[in-house]
């Protein structure tokens, strides 16, 4: 990556997470020409998500502002805009730093269509609630008009109170439960208050927060009972790493899983819904493999890295990886080479963390998945 000078803002919100100082900064489309205003918020979210803009968007004009709080390495963003498109892509997934995970509660409107990298057998449309977002996986995010507050928490939270943060990734919490409730007026409080906090009250707030959004997804995704879930976590967590481990291997199938680790078959299988069952979750974690060495071993063909993840021909990856990302193998390395040499534009705020804000990253439009379902409602 190269390294360049970070955006007072952003040096500003890097430093928040190190001492104990709020980091705040604020920006609007106001006061800008119309044909000025949604390229100037494009180029202020760019930094790690992009915003395609629509010809109706760049002659007509666009309403966003975006209040920006960073404390206790967390960081908290009020934002309202019109509707909008969001991707982040997975030439850019592989070619940045960002793994923690963004929480965003909508207050006024609905979330829209969220996608994500799996495989869903059914999604809801669009409603009011919470959805969640684990920055190392691609997404696609089409919202209306509305108000929404994010909280971004480190992955190493997530790690350590979900133990597969991962697997929330796209998920969707419908507002109408009491503990959805108690998140949504929380957070809603700290909106209100947190201009006038200290440091020390403002983090304890955004960490009861996140502790109110774990618990959140965690009673939705029917983790409750401690010790049914410490044990589904801990094992899923097993099975993960053991993907992880034998990714290269040829003989890696669903079956191989099931009879390495002596569980029935339907709850495993059960246990991989969400990802659209055990076999599309291999094969998607080879994928993402594949897009990761695309970047890593720029010397290595394409064919060498589809044989060595299990793949029968190069076409036969080419269509998997086309069908997944809606580009090429080839196509998808030369977009990476250019978010790694090309010119570094402003942060976003949208999706910034005090740790992101250390690793600065070019600006460039890059498509995501077409196959990407709507996220699943748990």
């Amino acid at each position: 990556m190269n390294p360049r000078t970070l955006p007072p803002h952003l040096a500003a919100a890097a430093a928040a997470e190190s001492r104990s100082v709020i980091s705040t900064s604020r920006f609007s489309t106001h006061a800008l020409a119309a044909e000025e205003q949604f390229l100037a918020w494009r180029q202020r979210v760019g930094h790690v998500v992009d915003a395609p803009p629509s010809k109706e968007q760049v002659t007509q004009g666009f309403r966003g502002e975006i209040d920006l709080y960073a404390v206790g390495g967390m960081v908290f963003t009020d934002c309202s805009t019109d509707s909008m498109r969001l991707e982040r892509s997975v030439a850019r997934v592989s070619t940045d730093s960002r793994r923690d995970y963004a929480f965003q509660l909508f207050v006024e409107g609905e979330i829209g269509h969220v996608t994500g990298m799996h495989k869903k057998r059914t999604a809801p449309g669009s409603v009011q609630g919470i959805v969640a977002f684990d920055l190392n996986q691609p997404f696609r995010a089409e919202r209306p008009k509305c108000r929404l507050l994010s909280l971004f928490v480190p992955s190493a939270i997530m790690d350590e109170e979900l133990r597969d943060g991962a697997a929330i990734h796209g998920r969707i919490v419908q507002q109408g439960s009491p503990l959805t409730g108690l998140v949504l007026d929380h957070l809603a409080a700290v909106a209100r208050e947190i201009p006038t906090l200290d440091p020390a009250s403002a983090a304890q707030a955004l960490h009861a927060g996140a502790q109110l959004l774990i618990a959140a997804f965690r009673k939705e995704a029917r983790l409750t009972g401690a010790s049914r879930a410490a044990l589904q976590s801990a094992v899923m967590g097993q099975v993960r790493r053991y993907v992880e481990a034998n990714l290269h291997q040829g003989d890696l199938t669903p079956t191989s899983v099931v009879q390495a680790f002596q569980l029935k078959r339907a709850t495993i299988y059960r246990w991989f819904e969400h990802d659209g069952g055990l076999g599309a979750y291999i094969r998607n974690r080879r994928l993402r493999e594949a897009a990761d060495e695309l970047v890593r071993f720029p010397h290595l063909q394409v064919t060498e890295i589809a044989y060595g993840l299990g793949f029968q021909s190069a076409s036969d990856f080419t269509r998997a990886f086309r069908r997944a990302f809606d580009m090429s193998p080839q196509d998808m390395r030369a977009r990476a080479l250019d978010l790694q040499h090309g010119g570094a534009g402003d942060a976003g705020e949208l999706f910034i963390t005090p740790a992101a804000a250390q690793h600065g990253q070019g600006r460039y439009p890059a498509p995501l998945p077409r196959e990407m379902p709507s996220a699943r409602q748990v």
